[in-house]
């Protein structure tokens, strides 16, 4: 009896812990299965509250549970969730600066580019575009490339009228400049364009193509970086100020560079793995080095006209690109 009466009182004792400890709700729209909601999610849940000594609680909600992506800002603004991982460039032309992080040829791999893009946030300089919410941390993931369904692509005269899923309009200005007819949507709404006919093929980085089950659909995959797309994690204003000190010290603690990196670094890995793998089971095109430098100009003349679009609004477009470039050469530094 002794000892059913202390067992139901350390029950008791750990049913009041989680009763009065603050309960956040972080959505993304990634599965429940990938490796990104244990890495970059459960992870991070799993770190705050240990960090919190039991003052919060953190859920994670999967795959749009609690709200569609395309949607996530708007909902961490709202404190529809508590925190949200979403694309910022998913709302076209609201985060200008922080799209720049998407123009092509900038870095190789997912923990540079990462690690630029939190050495941007932190300098102050998007400051102004986030200031409905309160961020966490920023990364992007590795250089996206081209999947299709039937037609491969060799040279930059097969992209022409290819109708392919673009992540933003920044990377739909880069594919009209490259030829093809860009159709927007978000990652998660792709294989049911794909499997329609909607779309003939994608611009996802190489984990995506499995992440989304895509590999079902596309055996061709040409290997150029188009793009990579920037991330944000961000929580409601409203919610992180008032939370208790012990509470924002624990977010805090757990907001910046480490988190930046290691999500950045995530997608180079599974990416690794991916491409590996799809070298076996598909038709892997790797371009010319002629083919490459066409490709190149083309690019190059599509990020050149959005830094002058920036120019023109009165957005410092030049400064900003060329501070990004300054990081990249940094964190390729620090990182390797």
């Amino acid at each position: 009896m002794i000892k059913t009466v202390l067992t139901a009182g350390i029950a008791a004792l750990g049913l009041a812990s989680t009763a009065s400890a603050e309960n956040l709700r972080y959505a993304h729209f990634m599965s429940a299965s990938s490796w990104q909601n244990q890495v970059i999610f459960e992870d991070w849940a799993t770190a705050v509250e240990e960090a919190s000594g039991g003052a919060l609680d953190v859920q994670v909600f999967p795959a749009q549970t609690l709200g569609k992506a395309a949607a996530g800002y708007d909902n961490a603004v709202a404190g529809i969730a508590d925190i949200v991982w979403t694309v910022p460039g998913y709302t076209a032309g609201r985060f200008p600066l922080s799209q720049i992080l998407e123009l092509p040829g900038l870095f190789d791999t997912g923990a540079v580019g990462s690690c630029a893009f939190q050495k941007l946030y932190d300098s102050g300089a998007l400051d102004e575009e986030y200031e409905e919410t309160h961020i966490l941390f920023v990364h992007t993931h590795d250089p996206g490339h081209l999947h299709t369904a039937k037609k491969p692509v060799s040279t930059l005269a097969d992209m022409k009228g290819l109708k392919l899923r673009r992540p933003t309009q920044v990377v739909g200005d880069l594919l009209t400049e490259l030829g093809a007819e860009p159709v927007g949507m978000p990652a998660p709404n792709t294989y049911e364009a794909v499997q329609r006919g909607a779309i003939d093929g994608y611009m996802l980085p190489w984990e995506s193509v499995e992440s989304f089950r895509l590999e079902e659909l596309t055996g061709n995959h040409t290997v150029f970086g188009f793009y990579a797309l920037a991330f944000i994690a961000t929580m409601n204003k409203a919610k992180y100020e008032a939370l208790s000190p012990e509470a924002k010290a624990a977010i805090d603690a757990n907001s910046g560079m480490q988190w930046s990196v290691t999500a950045g670094g995530g997608y180079d890995e599974a990416g690794a793995k991916v491409l590996e793998r799809l070298r076996e089971t598909s038709n892997v095109i790797e371009l010319s080095d002629e083919e490459r430098a066409t490709w190149m100009a083309a690019a190059q003349k599509a990020s050149d006209a959005y830094i002058s679009s920036l120019d023109e609004q009165g957005l410092p477009g030049t400064e900003t690109y060329a501070a990004v470039q300054g990081y990249v050469t940094e964190c390729q530094a620090e990182l390797n």
